[in-house]
Order: C-alpha cells, then structure tokens, then sequence
C-alpha cells in the first residue's frame, strides 16, 4: 500500500529543536544532551537539522518524567526505553505470527472439507461390530 507523501503521522518529523523543545518543556539543549546520549533520536535534514516527531515528543515527555519524579539516571531511562522498543517488536512479531497460524488453520479447514466433499456418498461407511460373548448355534429345519 502506498501511502500519501503529505499525510502526517506520528513518526513524520516535521518540528525544528526549538520548537520540540517548547513542547517538551526542556531545553533545547537537554535535547541535544539527549540525541548524542542515543535516548531520543530524532531524523536529520540534509544541511543535519534535527527534525522530531510527535512520537519523538512524546518520547521527550517521558525522559523527562522518568528522571524528575521517578529519580531514574539517563542510563537507566535508556534501558527502559530499549526493553520496552524490543517488547514492542516481539508485540508485533507474535501478531503477525498468530496471524499466520490463524491463516494456516483457516486453510487446513477448507482442504479438510474439500476432502470431506469429495467422499463417495454410495459407500455404506464401515462400524465395528462388538461382539458380544452370546454364542449363535444354527440348527436346520426338519423335514416335516
């Protein structure tokens, strides 16, 4: 699917630093702190201007609350922020693969029924007779 170029998302990076920051409510040098510290990555322009995202923003704000009321030091904040990237990843690792079971199953349903249909309908189906322990004893008729 091709989406539209123009369309904004939450990943389109499309705030200058000053302005990130004015959302964020940090300095625009935290910002920077924080770009070479690897904890928000925002994408560059070609002249290497930062551009951030909603999501960059968003990211920003958490940072933020993690080290002022939470008291977790920027290594910390940057391993929660991996762990919880890599939750998100197997997240979507385990839908797409519970898609695929789900796909595979709905089609080993549908051979299984074109299997079904395609039984002879003029077969009496075979049913194991259980035996009984009575014995039969067969006695022929007298001749009158």
């Amino acid at each position: 699917m091709r989406r539209n170029p123009y369309e904004l998302t939450d990943e389109s990076p499309v705030y200058v630093i000053s302005v990130a920051a004015q959302l964020s409510g940090l300095h625009p040098q935290t910002l920077r702190q924080y770009d070479r510290l690897g904890l928000v990555s925002p994408d560059r322009t070609p002249g290497r201007g930062r551009r951030y995202s909603a999501r960059d923003i968003e990211l920003l704000r958490t940072v933020q609350q993690l080290s002022q009321t939470e008291g977790i030091n920027l290594a910390g904040i940057k391993r929660i922020i991996e762990l919880e990237n890599q939750v998100a990843a197997l997240q979507q690792r385990v839908a797409e693969l519970s898609a695929a079971v789900d796909g595979a199953a709905a089609a080993m349903r549908q051979r299984e029924a074109q299997v079904h249909a395609s039984y002879r309908r003029d077969l009496v189906p075979y049913q194991d007779v259980q035996q009984a322990g009575a014995l039969v004893v067969w006695r022929p008729k007298r001749p009158e």
